[in-house]
């Protein structure tokens, strides 16, 4: 038997389709800080790995440095000679001062 309700059975189909609308649109809102959260977790992981990338360029440039300063006796005399003003026997060291500049100025 197919009883017609009229319009009370397409009320009912649409408030089914508003009410799955509804929870659908809930979860979705709810899920909506946990997205940014990822969000900002991504870009933070980005900028960690460039400035993983950015330290270990470093850390090779300072192995070479320290390679060079163990094998190689012109680098120790060359660093000996411009950060400690060293000099081998006979020679004169010579010290230049950076220029100075009058702070005042003449009107």
């Amino acid at each position: 038997m197919n009883v017609d309700l009229g319009i009370w059975s397409k009320l009912t189909r649409v408030v089914i389709f508003l009410v799955l609308v509804a929870l659908l649109l809930g979860v979705g809102i709810s899920y909506l800080p946990v997205i940014r959260q990822n969000e900002q977790y991504r870009k933070r992981v980005l900028q960690l790995d460039a400035q993983i990338l950015k330290e270990l360029e470093t850390e090779k440039r300072l192995r070479a440095s320290i390679e060079a300063l163990r094998n190689d006796p012109k680098v120790v005399e060359r660093l000996a000679r411009e950060t400690l003003g060293y000099a081998k026997p006979g020679e004169t060291v010579i010290r230049f001062e950076p220029a100075r500049t009058n702070s005042t100025t003449w009107r």
